[in-house]
């Protein structure tokens, strides 16, 4: 009996992606190299996953996947390169090389060429601590561990809790392992009791006590010049927040919710480039500010946004109560698992600040559903010019492929995509291009975000900025 060619072929792209999760590793681990297919990360993954990004890659590169020979060849290739930290991006590199006299080697010799290995590739690492270890902490600890070179250039030191007593320890060790969104933690989770600490994938990560900044010494367990990520949202201003500065061993806070007053309200990849590196207290702002900014930041460079409204389809949170009972704010005290719950958002005015052009011009207002993660914002614009769907859609396609916010936003074309979909996707906003509208001067663009996986991956960028862990992005 004759073997089906595609098993055949299948199995071919298994063997070479088996033998990439070798080459990654190496040059995430040594090099500090993140490697990418057309902005979809390839350390952490399985043969499948990297499979997947493969095919991922022909919305982008035409009908046929990036050829896997040929994306094995380019990381083997950079392997024997004395190449510095930075996002490479082998896709990008397979797809030039095609057109290029130089050969595939040839290619990435030059494209690289000037990548070398760094001063800062040996700098001891910045310590993080996550103040609050809620939906957003867990998160962020499990995209330290990962994501930012397994503690070699930020190192989670410390997690701090309010006391709860007993098996404290174990308990949080727990829901760090196991999400009922999220999945398992791809990874190893030990306990040491007596030290009281989370061991991580080889990480000690101390788990500490306070009600208030003000207790804890950060140096009597070995951590100075931290980033406090206060992920809690109980301080906001400027006088509640600094409260972590007082802290012996903090050095600078990032709020993992909107500031208020004058704290510095970042979307990452939009206004980041504005955030002084004085800056000792910075905001992320909120996940439907990083969901909405980046598309109006690409549509309103293009087309001219003259008026519009934001509506954001948001899933319930902790904030909401799982049955009815006392809210200060009046609808949220219905049953968030059984109801929409029409809420504010302050969406428009946050994306004024960072988009001071469009101030004055936007309103929003958002409805919580009863799911619990991923949320759909609608953006409803009326534009300076006219287009249509197909020029609008190819627009942003091409923003996600090549733009300068490609890790800000993802694009889909699916018929049949839902908001299970894209639990774990770390853009902070997707495009939905089967629902776009157009009637002339008048769109309508649906981004979808996942209002806690994508909104913490901007979390660790606006982090990874604060500590001056910049990467070159090539080619």
């Amino acid at each position: 009996m004759t073997t089906d060619s595609h098993f055949l072929d299948w199995t071919k792209r298994e063997e070479h992606a088996e033998r990439m999760v070798a080459l990654i590793g190496m040059l995430y681990r040594e090099r500090s190299v993140i490697t990418t297919i057309y902005g979809k990360p390839l350390h952490h993954k399985t043969p499948i996953q990297i499979i997947k990004a493969h095919k991922y890659a022909r919305k982008f590169d035409g009908k046929t996947a990036i050829n896997m020979a040929e994306s094995e060849a380019v990381l083997r290739r950079m392997t024997e390169l004395q190449l510095g930290p930075a996002r490479i991006d082998v896709g990008k590199l397979v797809s030039m090389a095609r057109s290029s006299p130089l050969g595939l080697v040839g290619f990435v010799d030059q494209s690289l060429a000037d990548l070398s290995l760094s001063d800062t590739a040996d700098a001891d690492p910045t310590d993080v601590v996550l103040y609050g270890f809620g939906r957003i902490g867990r998160l962020l600890a499990r995209m330290l561990i990962n994501k930012v070179g397994g503690g070699q250039k930020a190192r989670l030191r410390a997690v701090v809790v309010r006391p709860k007593g007993g098996e404290d320890l174990a308990r949080r060790a727990s829901l760090l392992r196991r999400d009922s969104v999220h999945g398992p933690f791809q990874g190893s989770i030990d306990l040491d009791r007596e030290n009281n600490e989370f061991i991580i994938n080889g990480n000690r990560v101390k788990l500490l006590y306070a009600n208030s900044p003000s207790e804890i010494d950060y140096t009597a367990h070995g951590i100075r010049n931290a980033v406090i990520i206060d992920n809690t949202g109980k301080w906001r201003d400027r006088a509640g927040l600094s409260e972590h500065l007082k802290s012996p061993g903090a050095s600078r806070v990032l709020l993992t919710a909107p500031g208020k007053g004058d704290i510095p309200n970042i979307v990452f990849g939009v206004n980041s480039e504005s955030l002084s590196a004085d800056e000792a207290i910075v905001s992320a702002a909120s996940c439907t500010t990083n969901a909405v900014v980046p598309p109006l930041a690409q549509i309103h460079a293009e087309y001219g946004i003259e008026s519009g409204h934001i509506e954001s389809v948001h899933a319930f949170t902790n904030d909401q109560n799982l049955t009815d009972n006392y809210h200060p704010k009046d609808r949220r005290s219905r049953s968030a698992s059984m109801n929409m719950v029409i809420t504010s958002t302050g969406a428009a005015t946050a994306a004024a600040k960072a988009l001071p052009d469009l101030a004055g011009k936007l309103t929003a207002s958002a409805i919580r559903v009863p799911t619990p993660n991923v949320s759909l914002a609608i953006l409803n614009l009326n534009l300076a010019r006219p287009t249509t769907r197909e020029e609008i859609n190819e627009f942003l396609r091409g923003t996600a492929m090549e733009g300068e916010m490609q890790d800000q936003i993802d694009w889909t074309a699916a018929p049949d995509v839902v908001s299970i979909d894209l639990v774990g996707n770390d853009h902070a906003s997707i495009i939905d291009a089967t629902a776009t509208q157009t009637d002339g001067t008048k769109a309508v663009v649906y981004a979808w975000y996942d209002n806690e996986y994508g909104y913490s991956a901007q979390c660790i960028r606006l982090m990874a900025q604060m500590i001056g862990l910049s990467r070159p992005s090539l080619p």
